[in-house]
């Protein structure tokens, strides 16, 4: 790690990136004449939709990114006499309190709190033991800190952004094992932070405040009580990444995320139905994954729940098509799911076009064949009464299975003949 920070010390000023203050690998330069590292001032440009020079803040009259080929190799000759390459990385090896002590200092105090967060981030990322001492040192409060800047600082200050996008990757490195560090991820003015990152910033960041959510709520907290006033702002940002469909990992986690925020308050929920969480996830439901498809399943059961919730599942056309599609052809805890959600359609709001379309889309054959394979299960049971409550409606039609109304004959309940 000295030699490698040697380097940048050592590194004429001209060589670093005005954004990153790292040494550049692939320079460009814009029509401000100032030169970037060609991936911070796409992302600034592409990313976060500036037309600005982030160094100058003068409106760019065009965004076209010459290379600037003199400075990439005077900085390879650089590199060369000085026998470093750029991509020599930090060492891992665990390091003493009294250097992570250090680090957290120059976080403090360097204008360039993104290089010294870099640092810092190759220093923990793969040292357990690192990450611990860094704990230890009050490092979760630094970067908490600088978490806040998000909220005091100009939402153009790209520098600044940056340095909380650092600080989210250390944040998301880090184990949350002790009361400590969630007291202070879960004070107002952190929780707004984390609900800024996720609904502003670049993809890898909203990835790194869910998985910092998640972690939070597998420790016991209720998101949906710290998050209040952001509530229906972070909705709706969870179903932007479930609908941009990028990142598996981020679809997963936004998954887990709102199931965390819905599943004790009924607010929420009318919150996520509002911003149209419903029709999303039945839109979603055909071509996801045997995980995924559990899970949404189980956000559709929980909005559900609630009246207006069993309203924007019927009045969607292929609503109960798509539910009904699910069942035993996924897994046993999406058949489980799938059935508890027609249950509570068929209980609660049984339009005729419910009843008709129940039929159409064969979930009255399927809940038949769950009564004969599922043995004595709440699954064969709601199914059951589905078919008590309804099984009239469907008597005369030529869709409805001749073995159903055997079954039901045969069946000592007290079930209408059909």
């Amino acid at each position: 790690m000295e030699k490698g920070g040697e380097a940048m010390e050592e590194a004429p000023l001209l060589f670093r990136c005005p954004i990153s203050m790292e040494i550049m690998k692939d320079p460009v330069t814009v029509c401000t004449g100032v030169t970037y590292e060609k991936k911070n001032i796409e992302k600034w440009l592409l990313g976060y939709k500036k037309n600005t020079c982030p160094a100058t803040m003068q409106a760019l009259e065009t965004l076209d990114l010459t290379p600037n080929l003199t400075l990439k190799r005077l900085i390879q000759s650089w590199h060369s006499s000085k026998s470093l390459g750029p991509e020599n990385s930090p060492s891992k090896a665990t390091i003493s309190q009294e250097e992570i002590v250090g680090l957290l200092k120059t976080i403090n105090s360097s204008p360039f709190k993104v290089s010294a967060l870099k640092k810092t981030r190759s220093v923990v990322e793969f040292s357990p033991e690192n990450q611990s001492l860094l704990i230890e040192a009050g490092g979760i409060e630094v970067l908490s800190n600088i978490l806040l800047q998000v909220l005091l600082d100009n939402p153009d200050n790209f520098l600044s952004f940056r340095a909380c996008e650092e600080a989210l990757s250390i944040l998301n490195l880090l184990p949350f094992t002790d009361h400590r560090s969630i007291a202070i991820l879960t004070k107002p003015d952190s929780v707004r932070s984390l609900a800024v990152m996720i609904q502003s910033g670049a993809a890898e960041s909203r990835l790194h405040a869910l998985l910092i959510l998640r972690k939070i709520a597998k420790n016991g907290c209720d998101l949906g009580a710290i998050f209040s006033d952001h509530d229906l702002d972070i909705l709706k940002a969870l179903l932007e990444i479930l609908s941009d469909g990028i990142d598996n990992h981020a679809m997963n986690a936004s998954l887990e995320v709102l199931m965390e925020l819905i599943v004790v308050s009924r607010k929420n929920r009318l919150k996520a139905i509002e911003a149209g969480a419903v029709c999303l996830i039945i839109e979603l439901l055909p071509d996801s994954n045997r995980p995924r498809c559990e899970k949404m399943l189980m956000v559709l059961k929980l909005l559900c729940e609630i009246s207006e919730g069993r309203s924007a599942l019927a009045d969607h056309a292929m609503g109960i098509a798509v539910i009904s599609k699910k069942i035993v052809r996924v897994s046993d805890m999406a058949t489980k799911l799938g059935v508890k959600i027609l249950w509570l359609i068929c209980s609660f709001y049984p339009t005729q076009k419910i009843l008709d379309d129940l039929l159409h889309f064969g979930s009255v054959s399927k809940l038949c064949g769950l009564m004969q394979a599922y043995g004595n299960s709440s699954t064969k049971e709601k199914a059951l009464k589905i078919l008590k409550l309804h099984g009239k409606s469907w008597r005369n039609s030529a869709c409805f299975p001749s073995q159903l109304q055997d079954y039901l004959k045969m069946n000592h309940e007290n079930i209408p003949h059909c």
